[in-house]
């Protein structure tokens, strides 16, 4: 089945980008109808950061997400096959002049999980040497034709989750970016909790420890999609970062996420069950 799926992703690459669009639109609806647990987890966590919504805002909000969330699915072998030329014509990298500019130097790339996250890699990936940490898949063929898509303009590497951030750090002193993504729910180990849209979440201080050890420069990438394909955005490197308190940093680093969030909400990776490590006495969220 795996095999299939990717046999019928790889012919839909073919299609012209709108025509894609509209096919993950409608799978996103579809995933929207049948698979009940992730709709639950999607409305809980808009609930909790926009309790000023009304239920049918929610709703609303969360049909798009799924949208969204489908096209990133079904455009995924864009990335994974698609010839460099038309790669650097769906995604525009903007503010890459921040990045040659810290070339040979340690530098940490702060992405948050937006639905345009594989986008923005392999165009990041066509002009810069990258580095992640990437969690195993349970279907080994589809790990392999995630990370081949990923590592095929080569001079980047992966690194298991398995594996700790050893791999990477070795990696980022060669010269790679480390493309980083620490805004999810890891458990409460080197997790601290810090408000997340005013919910205490728990929030790993790995980007600042990360930063601490190894000296590298923070570099924040959004990666948003747009009507005519995607945008990564290279912002300003983080002045006066790492601090002194880790809290304060991991603050910074929850702020910043949403700020990006309030700019394209459906483009926020709310599936995903952030809040679900709690702090002791509180109950369960999901």
């Amino acid at each position: 089945m795996t095999r299939l799926i990717l046999a019928l992703m790889w012919l839909l690459h073919w299609l012209p980008l709108p025509v894609l669009a509209l096919v993950g639109k409608a799978l996103g609806l579809a995933l929207y109808a049948l698979v009940g647990e992730r709709r639950r987890v999607t409305l809980t966590n808009l609930g909790l950061c926009f309790p000023q919504l009304s239920a049918a805002q929610k709703s609303a909000l969360a049909r798009r997400h799924f949208m969204a969330f489908g096209r990133s699915i079904v455009e995924l072998g864009l990335w994974w096959w698609a010839s460099p030329g038309r790669i650097r014509c769906l995604v525009r990298l903007e503010g890459d002049e921040r990045l040659a500019a810290h070339k040979d130097k340690p530098v940490i790339l702060l992405v948050p999980h937006f639905v345009g996250i594989d986008a923005g890699w392999i165009r990041m990936a066509l002009d810069h040497g990258l580095v992640a940490i990437y969690t195993r898949q349970k279907n080994r063929v589809f790990e392999a034709a995630m990370n081949g898509g990923r590592l095929r303009f080569g001079n980047c590497e992966l690194a298991s989750r398995q594996e700790g951030t050893r791999k990477a750090l070795k990696a980022m002193k060669g010269g790679r970016f480390f493309h980083y993504s620490p805004d999810m729910d890891y458990g409460p180990r080197e997790s601290i909790f810090v408000p997340f849209f005013g919910v205490p979440t728990a929030t790993i201080t790995g980007l600042s420890r990360l930063a601490k050890l190894t000296g590298a420069t923070v570099i924040p990438v959004i990666t948003r999609m747009e009507a005519g394909g995607y945008v990564a955005r290279v912002g300003e490197p983080w002045a006066g970062f790492p601090g002194d308190d880790e809290a304060a940093d991991a603050l910074r680093l929850n702020a910043f996420i949403e700020a990006e969030v309030e700019r394209s909400p459906e483009q926020y990776y709310w599936l995903h069950k952030r809040f679900k490590t709690r702090p002791a006495g509180e109950p369960r969220i999901y």
